[in-house]
Formats: structure tokens, sequence, C-alpha cells
């Protein structure tokens, strides 16, 4: 049986706050080792990649690997009936076609189960494959946010170029052209308001800013994002969750000759 017990449960809500308008159903996969999952969006685009560690939970018990099938959108509204302090357990019994959710309020008055059935979703597990970065950008998530917002205004791509003068977002659209330009900056106070570039070589790529905008959803997890570029492959945006694991989105570059989006190798 599985039995996962989250302290921190407001976690699993930003989670997927942040990927059920780009997966509407995923196959949750729990082992030994952790709570994971990775689903391509529909119109095979976009592929995003959670892992929670089994460490980081309270308690948690998994005697045989499964893979639950869920609808995000109806998960959501079961955690919507989550307080955000509610301590969260998801319990499961081998072959059982429900998952239950139990809700608990931190004084233990309140205590509230809900039940959901599980779906078969048929889903290839991707190889992701390992790749050396030409370039990587941490930067404050809440900083990347806007940036992708304030060009999303303006044209409908960005184009990440980082060189040793720093990380430049550009866009151009019918009004005009935008170009925000960071540079390195850690004497910051506080680490994670801080922009650290490690540039191996100059890397510019082209991404669609609808995507971009929908993995920002991703911010409250996490103080900072990280940007990993390298020519010809999807760029990865990561955020890191507490102490426990990260939440990865992947985007293929847009060519500039094919208008189309591209789709990532697999």
């Amino acid at each position: 049986m599985l039995e996962l017990r989250l302290v921190q449960g407001s976690l699993l809500k930003k989670v997927l706050d942040a990927i059920k308008e780009l997966v509407k159903d995923a196959n949750f996969d729990c082992s030994s080792t952790g709570f994971s999952l990775q689903a391509m969006d529909s119109s095979h685009v976009a592929l995003v990649s959670l892992l929670l560690r089994s460490e980081g939970f309270e308690h948690y018990r998994c005697d045989r690997n499964m893979s639950m099938g869920m609808n995000l959108d109806n998960m959501s509204k079961m955690f919507k009936c989550a307080g955000n302090d509610d301590i969260i357990t998801i319990k499961a019994d081998d072959g059982s076609d429900t998952v239950t959710f139990m809700f608990e309020s931190p004084t233990q008055d309140k205590i509230s189960d809900f039940e959901m059935k599980l779906m078969d979703i048929d889903s290839e597990h991707l190889g992701i494959p390992e790749a050396d970065f030409h370039a990587i950008v941490r930067m404050p998530s809440a900083e990347f946010a806007r940036i992708c917002r304030d060009l999303a205004s303006i044209g409908d791509t960005v184009i990440i170029s980082v060189t040793k003068e720093g990380v430049k977002f550009s866009t151009r659209g019918d009004i005009g052209t935008a170009n925000i330009v960071l540079r390195q900056n850690t004497t910051v106070d506080k680490p994670e308001e801080s922009t650290i570039i490690e540039m191996h070589e100059p890397v510019s790529l082209t991404f669609a800013l609808r995507y971009m905008n929908s993995f920002t959803k991703a911010t409250p997890l996490s103080g900072q994002v990280t940007i990993s570029l390298s020519s010809d492959m999807p760029v990865v945006v990561e955020y890191k969750i507490a102490e426990m694991g990260h939440l990865r989105f992947y985007l293929a570059p847009k060519i500039e000759e094919d208008e189309e989006e591209t789709k990532p190798e697999t």
C-alpha cells in the first residue's frame, strides 16, 4: 500500500497550481525513493517533470512501485478544500482504483477526507537526455515571471541570449521591440535575490512566451529559478521545492525558419 504524509501540505497545492494548465491527466509514480510525475502538455511541445524525494515527507510508505493516473483539475478541486497550513496525507491500497486525500488542520481539530477515482492513462516514460549546458542562469523567480509577463504584452516569442555581458531577454511585435538585460549580481544581502550566470559559450535561443508564462506559475514554490540553455536543446526551467525535490519544465526552442512549434526530441 501507499501512504504519504506531508506536513507542508501547501507545497502540493502550489505544485498543482503550477502544472494543471499545461497537463490535464498524468500518472504520479511512487517508488521507495520518491513521488514523481513526468508528462507532456497536450500539444507535445513542453514536458513537465516533478520529483518529491521520500525523505522530505514526514511519513512515507510505498510497498511496491505504483502508478496512479489522475485528472489534475479534479485533484486541484479537492486540494482547494485543504487549508494552507493543513497536513496532507495521500493513501492508496494496492490494486485499488481510488486514492484518498486526508487534510488535517495543524491543531488536529478538523480532519477531512476525499476519495478520488483513478484513471488509466497511457504514457510513455520519456528519456530526458543528460546535457552539458552552454549557459546556466540562476535568478529571482519573481523577476523571471515579471520579464516574461512584460514581454508577452509586446511579442509572442522571447529570445534568451547569454554572453559575457549578461543575459538578455528580447522580443519584437507589431508595436515595437523590447530588450531586458540582467548582469551578474551576487552582492545582494539575500542569496535568493542574486543573479548568477555560468557561461561556457554564448548561446541565443527563441522560445514561445505563452509557455514561459505558464512555467512561471511555479514561482510561489521557490525564490529562485534556474534556466539552463544549450544550442538545439530544450531549455530547462527549474524550481526547487523546499529541501525535497524540484519541478522542471522543458521547452524546445523555436526554429527561426519554421514558425511552427518544434517538438522536443525524446
